[in-house]
């Protein structure tokens, strides 16, 4: 039992950090469930999708609540631009989620991002920064989409594509935050809806999973302060070089001792 919540702990940690941070939480996650030898919970997993989106809320509370008054808002429609592409996107690739989360593409997604997040900091340096104009909320959208595979951060590719595209840097990560919202509500959504089809079995540590809760809220919160602060500075080269070393990791546990 206690190991057991140590493990839920440790995946509430991971969730509450990698969700917002450059990394990819669910990459992590598939990561952690090699590692551990634990298998993919469709219920803890939504339990961690609202503990972060309670994060979101948290940090923007306001901003989200402008665009409940306001639904016809500019930055309202902004986040509708971006959504969309969003969902097509994941529809396309649906057929390949479930190799996806088996793990089969985790070390080449765990390097793009490596790959992107480098180039970034590199092409960005002394660039005058624009308005982030919905052709901008587009492309970002466009970049949330590809990174529904395990390994590919999502707020690393929308906070990268924004900088690349020269938009502000400060509501680059405000924004990429906020996409977040519409996405994490419609994947919890898709997950109770496989949960009550399929009639999957609920078998968790109660206490583990509060305790994954609280944790994964409150580490969020603070992941997403910091992470606001690092996106003005664009400094993601050692967030580059983590993933390129995870990417190798991963590919040793993934492809030569375990499952594949």
């Amino acid at each position: 039992m206690f190991v057991s919540i140590m493990i839920l702990l440790l995946l509430g940690l991971v969730q509450g950090l990698t969700e917002f941070l450059p990394v990819s939480s669910s990459g992590h996650l598939v990561f952690l469930s090699y590692l551990f030898n634990v298998e993919d919970s469709l219920f803890l997993s939504i339990v961690l999708h609202i503990a972060t989106l309670i994060s979101v809320l948290i940090v923007f509370y306001k901003d989200v609540w402008e665009m409940i008054k306001h639904p016809f808002s500019e930055e309202t429609l902004k986040l509708v631009t971006a959504t969309i592409p969003t969902c097509i996107i994941a529809l396309l690739f649906s057929p390949l989620f479930d190799s996806a989360f088996e793990g089969l593409f985790l070390p080449f997604c765990f390097m793009i991002s490596a790959v992107l997040l480098i180039l970034t900091e590199i092409f960005s340096k002394g660039s005058l920064e624009k308005d982030l104009n919905f052709k901008v909320a587009l492309f970002m959208g466009i970049a949330q989409g590809l990174a529904i595979f395990p390994g590919i951060s999502r707020s690393g590719a929308t906070i990268c594509t924004g900088t690349l595209c020269r938009a502000n840097k400060a509501k680059v990560a405000k924004f990429s935050f906020l996409m977040s919202i519409p996405i994490i509500v419609l994947s919890m959504l898709m997950e109770v809806y496989e949960i009550v089809v399929n009639k999957v079995t609920i078998n968790i540590n109660i206490i583990g999973l509060i305790l994954s809760f609280i944790v994964a809220v409150i580490v969020g919160v603070f992941s997403i302060k910091f992470m606001i602060r690092l996106t003005t500075k664009a400094n993601f080269k050692w967030f580059g070089v983590y993933l390129g070393v995870m990417s190798i990791l991963s590919f040793i546990i993934i492809y030569l001792t375990l499952k594949i």
